[in-house]
């Protein structure tokens, strides 16, 4: 049976259309202004705006950028800060989501409702800075990586997306022998590779993007992440001298100023942009999957 579209939903598609349309624009026009005016000549940006003259485009500001130490190891702690709460946060919430999601376990109603609580209820910035500072973690690594790896509304997606496997899975793999620690792993991890990819692509991105915990938990600045960099160079207007030769004088500061905040931001975001097309098939997935249920 063909479904023949009336006059009023061709109309409502239309409007659908047209405000999608708008709404990409909304997000593309800046992405690519950022982009094309990272690659401009400080001189150039400054008077002309964007320009489309081949002589006007440079590669100074990745020069600067690249050859400055403090935004290489803000760029190699961010990514080894993110990478490494991704693997806590996937392994916590995948170990806590699936005994939720078995019938019979005992205690599971509580500990549900014991992990929502948590969700609505939280002790607050100074009790969580003073349990970091009397655990000995404060200016380390750890006051990046541990206090929020639990994540509440990971270990549902999680439970939600194991209680989705089909139970006749594991009765076979207990007829066959097999314990739960063994259909953990032979069975279900496997299965889980959407979920898996969803929660750790929802970890980095957010850890990536983070910058508050650092800025309160961390004080040493071999430990700083590129946030905390780009934080000084495009809130408060601040760059950092050293990322100019010292005989430059202050106008050559000033005028390569602009064009290093546009290449700090293509930069931290190219992390993002190379994850996403090797996830989206699991993301997809993984997200429907997760929330339907």
């Amino acid at each position: 049976m063909n479904f023949k579209p009336t006059r009023l939903d061709r109309f409502i598609l239309t409007i659908n259309y047209i405000l999608l349309f708008f709404a990409v624009l909304i997000v593309v026009v800046p992405l690519i202004y950022v982009v094309v005016a990272s690659f401009m000549e400080p001189t150039a940006l400054l008077n002309k705006g964007i320009s489309f003259h081949l002589a006007d485009y440079s590669v100074q500001g990745y020069k600067v950028i690249l050859s400055n130490h403090a935004m290489i190891r803000g760029f190699v702690n961010a990514l080894f800060y993110s990478v490494a709460f991704s693997f806590v946060t996937v392994v916590v919430s995948i170990f806590a989501g699936y005994p939720l999601s078995v019938a019979g376990f005992v205690g599971k109603k509580f500990f549900a409702i014991l992990f929502v609580v948590t969700m609505f209820f939280g002790g607050g910035l100074i009790p969580t800075y003073l349990v970091i500072k009397n655990l000995g973690m404060l200016d380390t690594v750890w006051a990046i990586i541990l206090p929020t790896a639990v994540n509440v509304w990971n270990i549902v997606l999680a439970r939600t997306f194991f209680s989705g496997i089909p139970n006749e899975l594991n009765e076979a793999a207990k007829v066959d022998g097999a314990s739960e620690v063994r259909i953990f792993f032979k069975i279900v991890l496997p299965l889980s590779k959407p979920i898996i990819f969803v929660l750790a692509l929802y970890a980095f991105v957010g850890q990536w993007n983070s910058y508050f915990d650092a800025l309160i938990y961390l004080k040493s600045a071999n430990l700083l992440p590129l946030q905390l960099v780009l934080r000084s160079i495009l809130i408060q207007n601040q760059v950092n001298p050293g990322m100019i030769a010292d005989q430059l004088a202050m106008a050559e500061l000033k005028r390569l100023s602009e064009i290093i905040k546009y290449s700090s931001i293509v930069i931290s975001s190219l992390p993002l942009l190379v994850m996403y097309p090797f996830f989206q098939k699991y993301f997809e997935k993984g997200v429907l999957v997760g929330s339907l249920k």
